[in-house]
């Protein structure tokens, strides 16, 4: 454990000492998020922040690949063929933030990352459901390389709040290290050295050190190179899991992460993907196409319902820990300890989601969401006038929209 927190604090430093350069670099190559109409930001924001998160990817890989402890995983291709695939995607997604690449383009792309993560051994050859194993090679490769770009794609889909989706990747990726982790210790007791939790571990590592450059008010985004990034390692990560558990290391309910692939990743991106299949079901039912872009996304109807952003951001987390670790505890506990514990957390998230949203503390309140209302800045906070409303019709049209205008530092200046 202590070798996979190491790591996974070398990813944090490497990442939060880099995502300034990134900045630098977007600045320089054009690579910035103007503010369209269904953005959220109100201040064009550099985007390119998936390039510090590849450097703080390669840089403890290349460390742990010198470590007698993980030797063994490196013999294998399959840790090289995830970082190959995350640096495609990475200059996919550069491409993109500072071209706006269409849909077919992008597609093809993450194909092709897919394709080499397959081509290096990241493959579902196994599907323990009743002893069922992929016996054809190209259908082994065409579920591969649809479940990784599935969870590019997912991932993708709900980073529109800032810090959204760095946060809920760290989350449920915290929790699937523990539960790879743990059925690691379960299955070989005398080495603990795993592919999924190598790169986990530094996933996670990662999110954490770019949260700070992210969170409200972000001073950089993650962008297409970030997010397509992170949800590729994530499915590979679980791809390199299945399959690698004996059959008779657990019984009853908590088989049920085990042996059925790819159950916790997706319950670790329940909220992408729940995001992802409403938005493609939503637009396709309106003659658009899936890709087409709109304002209903999860993190849109939570501004709707009068979260400020940094509520809606950490109650969309809470939403992700739920669902994680009610996954990850099948592990260690029975089905029905974990049953009444994650309603019990349910109960509670839809008490923080859908309470008495307009009676304020304060609490987390960087905004006014949607209140129509204009900000309430103390006196003592602005040297001269106050305020006046022709404020809010200079205010950018995406803010306009929303019905108000941030409380940011540029409204208060």
């Amino acid at each position: 454990m202590r070798v996979y927190l190491l790591l996974m604090l070398v990813a944090a430093a490497v990442t939060f000492l880099t995502t300034p350069f990134a900045r630098w670099v977007a600045l320089k190559t054009s690579a910035i998020s103007a503010v369209r109409a269904r953005d959220v930001h109100s201040v064009p924001t550099p985007r390119l922040g998936g390039l510090a998160m590849l450097i703080g990817i390669i840089v403890p890989v290349l460390l742990a690949s010198q470590m007698p402890f993980l030797a063994e995983v490196f013999e294998d291709p399959q840790a090289w063929g995830i970082i190959g695939g995350a640096a495609i995607v990475c200059a996919l997604g550069w491409a993109d933030d500072k071209w706006d690449l269409d849909w077919i383009t992008k597609l093809a792309g993450q194909v092709l990352a897919a394709g080499f993560m397959a081509l290096q051994g990241v493959q579902l050859i196994t599907m323990p459901i009743a002893g069922v194993t992929i016996t054809s090679s190209r259908m082994s490769l065409v579920v591969t390389v649809l479940v990784i770009v599935i969870a590019m794609n997912a991932v993708n889909f709900v980073d529109g709040l800032d810090g959204l989706a760095a946060g809920i990747v760290a989350i449920g990726g915290t929790a699937f290290f523990l539960y790879t982790y743990g059925l690691t210790q379960l299955g070989s007791p005398d080495n603990y050295a795993s592919i999924a939790s190598l790169m986990l571990a530094v996933m996670v590592g990662v999110c954490i050190g770019f949260l700070p450059h992210n969170f409200h008010p972000a001073h950089i985004f993650m962008g297409d190179a970030g997010s397509m990034l992170i949800g590729l390692v994530m499915a590979g990560a679980a791809i390199t899991v299945t399959g690698n558990i004996p059959p008779g290391l657990m019984s009853g309910a908590q088989a049920l992460p085990a042996f059925i692939p790819l159950l916790l990743p997706v319950a670790v991106l329940m909220l992408p993907l729940l995001d992802m299949g409403l938005a493609v079901i939503r637009r396709l039912a309106a003659g658009k196409s899936p890709m087409a872009p709109d304002r209903m996304h999860l993190h849109h109807r939570m501004l709707a319902l009068g979260h400020s952003h940094r509520r809606a951001v950490v109650i969309l987390y809470v939403w992700t820990a739920v669902f994680a670790f009610s996954a990850a505890a099948l592990v260690q506990w029975d089905w029905e300890i974990v049953l009444v514990w994650t309603g019990v957390f349910v109960v509670l998230a839809l008490l923080a989601t859908l309470g008495p949203l307009r009676h304020r503390g304060r609490f987390l309140d960087d905004d006014v969401a949607l209140s129509g209302q204009t900000p309430r800045v103390p006196a003592a906070a602005v040297a001269g006038p106050p305020l006046q409303p022709v404020a809010q019709s200079a205010a950018p049209q995406g803010a306009a929209r929303q019905g108000g205008i941030p409380k940011t530092k540029e409204t208060v200046e």
